[in-house]
């Protein structure tokens, strides 16, 4: 059972960096999320914004007590990040990134925390 809590760890690690990064760029607003703003017709104002709501997000699924509702805010921010790409009729992987990242961040989740276990029980026939 430590070593699904060590991939837990890693899989959450990944997503939880990639988050900060990207809320990081958002909040400084360097050119290429200028660039992607313009293009995803986004006003450039609400890019800050955006950039705190995302580390306000990710910082809940940091914190053991309220992992489950940073993961379930998470998915609503990836599942908004879908629908942008969707409207602008993005090629895939821009479609496709933000529902990885919500697999990537839920499995971790699951691994890592055994709340998430019992509220989600149907995958641990499956790990077991």
């Amino acid at each position: 059972m430590r070593k699904l809590v060590r991939a837990g760890q890693v899989m959450s690690t990944v997503v939880v960096m990639f988050m900060v990064f990207d809320a990081v760029i958002h909040v400084t607003k360097i050119q290429p999320v200028v660039d992607a703003f313009a293009q995803l017709g986004y006003p450039l104002n609400v890019a800050m914004p955006l950039g705190v709501l995302e580390l306000a997000c990710t910082a809940l699924y940091v914190i053991p007590a309220t992992s489950a509702l940073g993961g379930i805010l998470l998915s609503a921010y990836f599942g908004g990040a879908i629908a942008t790409q969707v409207r602008v009729a993005a090629p895939i992987f821009p479609v496709l990134f933000p529902a990885i990242l919500g697999a990537l961040m839920w499995g971790g989740l699951w691994l890592r925390n055994p709340r998430v276990r019992i509220l989600l029980p149907s995958l641990a026939r499956h790990a077991a």
